[in-house]
């Protein structure tokens, strides 16, 4: 029988604000992490990762004391973790950004953590700075607990996937810029240099890459989806047969795109995810020419 917990539905029409807010303020706690941590290839040190509760931070480490800040959507609350046995919580409930971002900081301040953020979020159009946002302000459990509940049915189907490669990979990880989960594979192999691009896009695409993710709604896609791509993208990929049937190519966004609802509502989900990584990753090795005999697990 289908685990229809792990596979709950995410319409967009009681999502899409909780999941607006969200955005805003995993990027509060994002950019506390980018203010306290090593830059690491690719980013990596910015991404959260996904617990038995919610999305947590990697252990922060500020002068003596190491904390970790979680976001906990089966209580809803943020809850901040020190080193020196202090514990701090949170509320997650219908607030503005500007009044999650000053508590947060406050927070912060009283358990002897004093950082300083640019107060600007990346990766959406037209930003607001966060201690200016008040248009921001939805928090529904249920919806944040259905997202939750899908990211855990989801990172088992990722691992698997990940560890039959032996190459370069990154974790199965959440970004909070673009609010994705994400992993991706490299094949060693430098990217041609991308001269216009931002420093973010640079770094991320500086060797060549088969990258596959879940957005829990965009404005590019705007329905949850499943995403793979390769970069550069090889002659062919666009027209590579895939699976399942329901999986597409976005000329608009150059990428295959699976729907969560079609996977959610399959007889078979785990399989059908697992089929759209393995086939969209062979068409991408294979017109790619990697050297998949060195970069995969043959045992």
């Amino acid at each position: 029988m289908k685990d229809t917990l792990r596979w709950p539905p995410l319409p967009l029409d009681s999502w899409r604000d909780t999941y607006a807010t969200l955005h805003m303020w995993a990027q509060v706690v994002g950019k506390i992490t980018l203010a306290l941590t090593p830059r690491m290839n690719h980013f990596w040190n910015v991404a959260m990762l996904i617990t038995s509760s919610g999305l947590s931070t990697p252990a922060l480490t500020y002068r003596d004391l190491t904390f970790t800040m979680v976001f906990d959507f089966i209580h809803h609350r943020l809850v901040i973790e020190c080193s020196n046995g202090k514990t701090e919580m949170v509320s997650l409930k219908p607030m503005t950004v500007a009044e999650f971002y000053q508590v947060v900081m406050d927070t912060l301040d009283r358990m002897g953590i004093s950082v300083r953020i640019w107060p600007m979020p990346v990766e959406i159009p037209d930003p607001i700075r966060f201690n200016k946002d008040v248009i921001h302000h939805t928090y529904n459990p249920q919806s944040a607990n259905a997202f939750w509940n899908t990211l855990i049915g989801i990172k088992p189907i990722f691992e698997v996937f990940r560890c039959r490669f032996i190459g370069k990979s990154s974790p199965v990880h959440f970004f909070w810029g673009s609010f994705d989960l994400a992993s991706t594979r490299f094949s060693g192999r430098r990217a041609p240099a991308r001269p216009n691009a931002d420093s973010i896009t640079k770094e991320s695409y500086s060797h060549e890459v088969i990258s596959h993710g879940f957005w829990p709604g965009s404005g590019a896609i705007q329905e949850p989806a499943f995403y793979a791509y390769a970069a550069p993208e090889p002659p062919g990929f666009n027209h590579a047969p895939v699976k399942p049937s329901a999986a597409f190519y976005s000329k608009d966004m150059s990428e295959f795109i699976l729907p969560y609802e079609a996977v959610r509502t399959s007889n078979s989900p785990q399989a059908d995810l697992a089929a759209f990584l393995e086939s969209t990753y062979d068409a991408g090795a294979e017109l790619g020419k990697w050297d998949r005999s060195a970069l995969e697990r043959r045992e």
